[in-house]
């Protein structure tokens, strides 16, 4: 163990191992800056010692304790696509009691977090990851992803108007990035608009869209960066293969190329997470809270996920 602000550590930091916060990260128990406020916390120990600064570079052969426990052996870096369905918090826990994403995943998953977050009632991909810097820089804009949503609007929308989010826009003080909005198609007070943006702040499109006089009552994400929600369920999660990620990151997050290999994972596995049941009236068939029966098809262009295979032998670990 040694302390990145000493001498010897700024001299030979790469030699001398990695920054705390990192490894915790990347052990999926935190994000850096959760990790750092847990070390403020006097949670975390090296070598029997509880750690005072995040400024320590700790080895393989360093002993860390989060909490009392031995810090899990680091994985391979993986990743998930996961439908969230609408009611579910994207949180560790929620004050007030609200069932979160994580509590519904299957009992079988390794301990993941989040890259970005959809709102309570936004629906659709949602990546997950347990290597906290892979998520952190997959929610970068550098990465140059764009994230696309499916919107449905209550009010009267003018494509002029949406083409004026191009050049970018300021609500409220908050200044956002460039936005791509389509009118897709108008279904009679209410209308759906394709959204493509690479930034994603907090509540990005509900409030972008208010400002333009447009409620948003349904928000679906299609895709993050080269990941499709393609025909997944609500509620279901598939391992991204091995070669697949490899080939989407590898390249800017060496840690997935270096890893050992591991039995790719092709199946798919429905979480816990169960919206309510409505019957909307004057309707026949039963709807998930909040679906719309006749949600617009895929964008042309769009690219699809195959659907697995029956009879899949993925196994859930690497």
């Amino acid at each position: 163990m040694t302390d990145a602000t000493d001498k010897d550590g700024a001299q030979q930091g790469a030699a001398r191992g990695e920054r705390i916060a990192k490894v915790l990260a990347r052990a999926g128990i935190a994000s850096r800056r959760a990790a750092e406020a847990m070390i403020a916390e006097g949670r975390v120990a090296v070598n029997g010692r509880t750690l005072e600064t995040p400024a320590t570079l700790v080895t393989t052969s360093d002993r860390v304790e989060v909490d009392g426990k031995p810090l899990p052996a680091i994985e391979r870096p993986r990743l998930w696509r996961y439908h969230k369905p609408r009611g579910l918090v994207v949180s560790a826990k929620d004050p007030e009691g609200r069932q979160t994403v994580f509590e519904a995943l299957p009992p079988d998953m390794p301990r993941v977090v989040s890259v970005g977050r959809l709102d309570l009632t936004s629906e659709g991909l949602l990546l997950l990851t347990n290597d906290g810097g892979l998520s952190r820089l997959l929610e970068l804009p550098a990465t140059g992803w764009s994230r696309r949503y499916r919107v449905r609007v209550f009010g009267d929308v003018d494509q002029a108007v949406l083409d004026t989010l191009l050049a970018g826009v300021e609500v409220e003080g908050v200044r956002y990035g460039p936005i791509t909005a389509r009118l897709e198609r108008v279904q009679g007070a209410n209308a759906w608009i394709a959204v493509t943006l690479k930034e994603g702040k907090n509540r990005e499109i509900r409030r972008v869209m208010e400002h333009l006089g447009l409620k948003v009552t349904r928000l679906i994400r299609t895709s993050y960066g080269p990941f499709q929600l393609g025909k997944l369920e609500p509620g279901e999660i598939e391992e991204v293969p091995r070669r697949t990620l490899v080939d989407q990151v590898g390249a800017i997050y060496p840690p997935v190329a270096d890893a050992a290999p591991g039995p790719a994972s092709r199946s798919t596995h429905k979480s816990t997470g169960r919206p309510k049941l409505t019957l909307k009236p004057g309707a026949q068939t039963r709807l998930r809270a909040g679906e719309d029966a006749k949600a617009p098809p895929t964008a042309r262009g769009e690219r699809r996920t195959p659907r697995p295979k029956p009879g899949g032998t993925g196994k859930r670990r690497g």
